[in-house]
């Protein structure tokens, strides 16, 4: 892989850094509002039959969350495949993993072929 090569996949990894760590501050601030708004109801939500219940809701927002924590380690993970030049290289046949590919899911670890 060339320098510029390495130098636009460096740019997409950012740029998906910056969008997940704003999805991570949004998903928090979410949580933070329906804990708060819990604390001002006394609505029995467990039995409500009007829909979902807060504890669901914060539970959908806190997997979100864990899976937003999740593809930034994976970000992490992809800056060091950078790093060592291994990015373009399948971690499963050890192949080349086309560079379009990796600048459209800069976490991919695998080929085309390996990931059918």
């Amino acid at each position: 892989m060339t320098t510029s090569d390495a130098t636009r996949v460096r740019s997409a990894i950012a740029a998906e850094r910056r969008r997940t760590s704003g999805q991570i501050l949004a998903l928090e601030r979410s949580i933070a509002g329906i804990v708060e708004a819990a604390e001002f109801t006394s609505t029995d939500d467990e039995h409500d039959p009007e829909g979902a219940t807060i504890a669901y809701e914060r539970a959908q927002l806190s997997a979100l969350l864990r899976q937003a924590r999740d593809d930034l380690t994976a970000l992490d993970g992809a800056t060091e495949r950078v790093d060592d030049g291994t990015i373009t290289t399948c971690a499963v046949c050890g192949g080349p993993i086309a560079l379009e590919r990796v600048l459209a899911l800069p976490t991919v670890r695998t080929c085309i072929r390996c990931a059918s």
